[in-house]
């Protein structure tokens, strides 16, 4: 651990949750890449394009992967695909970030929520409680890189009729029982925003599919419904993948196996220094058919407000993701929910605490993340 300095708050340097700077701090290969882009003027749909979505699609292991704008559009773009809208529902989770909540609602549906259970994703009880015969679909979050009871989601979605639909914006390679998210149900979307575990310059996302209609209607939908130059084959959108970003996506596609490995290295070492804090830290069960691949790493803490503060005082750029509960936030007043609807959840939202846990991390950033910890409780 560093010294301390004479008033006894300990000097060190700052431990952030961002590490983009140290990702790209060797900047050249990129930029040879995009001269490349350049000097070809292949900017719109081009070979950057399809390179990506071929290598994008044999990492999840399914045969068809479609770049679009965002990881927002990639789920708002499946639903319309699957001509959810007015007057349909959605069961989804409360516990994701607003992009999935929203993307349902631009696709004119109604978002229904259910509660979470202790890995931090939907219960698959609760949610088939949620099913009414409005339910178009089912909408599971891979929270933080943590894939959902997707075994049992599956059984419920076929029983009862609905489409399933992966938000994997968190979750590249992530798996369970050896077989990746996104290859469950209907189709999934994920996120190459810059924080990202595989991410890019700016926006951008990925939709996969095994269903040859159903990649073929986004291709269509994302390019506003062109079937080639000048045939309109439906009104779509506006939502291509950027040729520039899937250079850069494509460039890192290489390194997301170490990248997932480090970070779950991580995981571990920060799970076994803060494991003897029973009853102040709690752990999150690692299930053993699991493959989580740690987007976020996050506990829950008795006094959270009080050791964030600690923690940021001394340099470590701990979060909270989120702290006000999706239900209870100004824009969802519309849905009718009211606090105490969802008590795992809102529990959660009390006590989550999100600490570093990035592939840049050296093992004595980590060693001081869990030394501060135990210095807080006392331990």
């Amino acid at each position: 651990m560093p010294g301390n300095t004479v008033d006894g708050t300990t000097a060190r340097r700052r431990i952030k949750l961002s590490y983009l700077d140290r990702q790209f701090a060797e900047v050249e290969p990129y930029l040879a890449d995009i001269r490349a882009l350049v000097s070809r003027g292949d900017f719109t749909l081009g070979e950057a394009v399809r390179t990506f979505e071929e290598r994008f699609a044999a990492l999840c292991g399914v045969p068809h992967a479609i770049g679009v704008n965002s990881g927002t559009d990639a789920l708002f773009l499946t639903l319309r695909a699957l001509e959810i809208g007015p007057g349909d529902e959605v069961v989804t989770s409360p516990n994701t970030f607003v992009a999935t909540v929203g993307a349902i609602v631009q696709a004119g549906a109604r978002p229904v929520f259910a509660d979470i259970n202790a890995s931090y994703t939907i219960d698959p009880d609760q949610m088939e409680a949620a099913i009414t015969p409005r339910t178009r679909a089912v909408l599971p979050v891979h929270w933080a890189g943590c894939p959902a009871d997707l075994a049992a989601i599956s059984d419920i979605a076929q029983r009862r009729g609905a489409a399933l639909v992966e938000d994997a914006a968190q979750a590249v390679l992530a798996s369970v029982d050896g077989r990746h998210v996104g290859g469950w149900g209907e189709a999934a979307g994920f996120s190459l925003h810059p924080l990202k575990n595989l991410n890019v310059w700016g926006d951008g996302g990925v939709i996969v599919t095994r269903s040859r209609a159903l990649d073929a209607r986004l291709r269509l939908l994302r390019n506003h419904g062109l079937q080639g130059r000048d045939e309109v084959a439906v009104f779509g959108y506006n939502s291509r993948l950027d040729s520039l970003q899937a250079l850069v996506a494509s460039r890192l596609l290489g390194e997301v196996e170490a990248i997932t490995a480090r970070r779950i290295e991580n995981a571990a070492r920060l799970d076994a220094g803060l494991a003897p804090l029973v009853g102040r830290i709690t752990l999150p069960p690692r299930r053993p058919n699991v493959r989580q691949v740690f987007h976020l790493y996050i506990v829950l803490a008795q006094d959270r407000d009080a050791l964030l503060a600690h923690l940021r005082e001394r340099g470590v750029d701990a979060k909270v993701h989120y702290p006000v509960p999706l239900h209870l936030q100004p824009a969802a007043r519309v849905l009718g929910y009211r606090a105490g609807d969802f008590p795992v959840y809102e529990a959660y939202c009390r006590s989550a605490l999100t600490l570093p846990v990035h592939q840049h991390l050296s093992a004595q950033e980590l060693d001081d993340i869990i030394g501060l910890v135990r210095d807080f409780y006392g331990a």
